[in-house]
């Protein structure tokens, strides 16, 4: 059973890899939007000053620049909140990065409805249906800090081309330790459960092992697997688990549509089709509030996703 460790943002994660990588790469680089301490670039920036380079409020800019940093040998890394680089700088990074096949590493920031107060126009929720549909692109959605800084250091040493890397800003239980193997395009499988899968990523992955420890109690054996990589995504392990249990739930802090559920439905459909629930935004934007309270309102919580899964379980019967 995972336990919680502390609450921690998954951006501090990113923070941290960041800076690691600094210590280790010295050709790696940071790109900044006037958002420094925000997106937690200014671990890195306060190490390195002379490989931090800020552009203020330019996203298409900074992609570009990105670029051309890595056409210069260097690892450049461009963050901004994911609304930002993932939709508002999609054409460069479709064409200046991905096109060429660049190192370009994109931090994606403050994504998912738990932004909380920013509201729906600083809520990322589509942001891994745009990535994960650009050629060349890896999409990385690790699940707490730990894993965040993990991933971040991943996309370097386990990635050649352009990745996505996606995390957020509220603190989050830190659950996963730094002896759980991460390897890129390979999910984890958290808990064993033969009644039904839970597929997750991101926040949600520790709301899906919340969700299974509860339904325990009501012999409802779940299954759990971390998908922290959306793209390549691992079919091995969504497809023996479709084999083994039957029936799959994913679970993300995103749209339905193009997200997990979908990346995870078009592996199913080729080899093995079972029902596929889907537990995430329905076609919906967000508002602004207390993080805690959008989980709860747009039914992204433990408690949702143990309730779908006794729904689901007796219409199995």
């Amino acid at each position: 059973m995972f336990t919680l460790k502390q609450l921690k943002p998954t951006r501090f994660g990113f923070g941290e890899g960041l800076k690691s990588l600094g210590e280790k790469h010295p050709n790696v680089v940071a790109l900044g939007a006037d958002i420094t301490s925000s997106v937690s670039v200014n671990f890195f920036k306060e190490a390195f000053p002379d490989r931090f380079f800020s552009f203020g409020i330019a996203e298409q800019n900074i992609m570009g620049a990105a670029a051309g940093f890595a056409l210069g040998g260097k690892i450049p890394f461009a963050t901004t909140y994911a609304v930002f680089s993932a939709l508002r700088a999609t054409d460069q990074v479709r064409i200046s990065i991905c096109y060429n096949n660049l190192p370009v590493k994109i931090g994606g920031a403050h994504a998912g409805i738990s932004v909380g107060p920013d509201g729906a126009t600083h809520q990322a929720l589509e942001d891994i249906a745009i990535m994960r549909t650009l050629p060349n692109m890896t999409v990385l959605s690790p699940c707490d800090a730990t894993q965040t800084k993990r991933a971040t250091i991943a996309s370097v040493e386990q990635v050649n081309g352009p990745a996505y890397i996606r995390f957020g800003r509220e603190a989050v239980p830190d659950f996963t330790t730094e002896d759980l193997p991460f390897e890129v395009g390979k999910g984890q499988l958290l808990k064993e459960g033969q009644d039904i899968t839970i597929i997750a990523t991101g926040h949600l992955v520790w709301e899906a092992l919340q969700a299974a420890y509860r339904l325990e109690k009501q012999n409802i054996d779940v299954r759990v697997i971390n998908i922290h990589t959306i793209k390549p995504i691992d079919e091995e392990i969504i497809i023996k688990a479709a084999q083994e249990t039957g029936l799959i739930v994913t679970a993300e802090e995103h749209q339905i549509y193009g997200g997990l559920g979908s990346a995870v439905a078009e592996v199913l459909v080729k080899s093995n089709p079972v029902k596929v629930n889907m537990i995430g935004m329905n076609d919906q934007f967000g508002e602004s509030g207390k993080p805690e309270e959008l989980m709860q309102k747009y039914g992204l919580t433990s408690a949702h996703i143990a309730e779908k899964i006794i729904e689901i379980n007796k219409q199995k019967r």
